[in-house]
């Protein structure tokens, strides 16, 4: 079900390129694809729209973005969502996937002439993925956020339509229940079938999942026209 919501999402986000094209606006929309660090290794794509409302002094965004980061410590995340066997080799692996949606404001500042400063709103979905090897043990602990990012975005011209982009900021989530196999920990204390007396504080010590995130990024920026 989570991975219907972010391709629907995914979907939508590519309608808000499609159609300003369609409706003849295409000189008022840009794109760019950025890469970078991210919480982990990142890549984002974007889209910017200017005018989009008479009068309104900023750019709307949206975009979507995946990370693949660490998730976390392999032995603690056994030991409070399965149990406190310890055979087997651990492997692990973890990943993020990303919507946004900012507003940007034009500044003047360090003579740059298109940069800005964005803000809005985020939401994750976070996969950490637990193996160990010859311990028969192989699962997920997932979790989904909402969230707010502040930054700021620079646009250096490398053509008439190219740009090369750098993007810093950062993005802020709100705790969120931490599920795995047959266990979920929650922020109010409503776990489901908790091992021992671990909290969510214990399992959210145990598993990166967002919270303070700091992302910079480079890339490629085309504008419409």
């Amino acid at each position: 079900m989570g991975q219907v919501k972010i391709y629907r999402s995914i979907f939508i986000t590519a309608l808000f390129f499609v159609i300003p094209v369609v409706n003849g606006n295409a000189s008022n929309l840009s794109t760019d694809i950025l890469v970078g660090y991210n919480s982990g290794l990142g890549i984002q794509v974007n889209g910017m729209v200017s005018d989009f409302a008479k009068g309104f002094p900023m750019n709307l965004s949206l975009g979507v973005g995946y990370t693949s980061l660490n998730p976390g410590n392999a032995a603690d995340a056994r030991r409070i969502f399965i149990n406190d066997a310890t055979n087997g080799d651990p492997e692990k692996s973890g990943s993020r996937w990303d919507l946004r949606m900012d507003f940007h404001y034009k500044v003047d500042w360090l003579a740059l002439q298109r940069g800005y400063l964005y803000g809005g709103l985020r939401y994750t979905s976070f996969t950490g993925n637990f193996k160990f090897i010859g311990g028969n043990e192989d699962f997920d602990i997932t979790s989904n956020h909402w969230g707010l990012g502040i930054g700021a975005k620079a646009f250096f011209e490398m053509g008439s339509q190219f740009d090369l982009v750098v993007s810093t900021g950062f993005d802020y989530f709100f705790a969120s229940t931490l599920s795995g196999h047959d266990t979920s920990y929650s922020p109010d204390g409503e776990n489901v079938n908790p091992r021992r007396d671990y909290t969510y504080d214990t399992a959210d010590n145990a598993i990166n999942q967002p919270k303070l995130e700091y992302l910079l990024m480079l890339g490629i920026n085309y504008r419409f026209k």
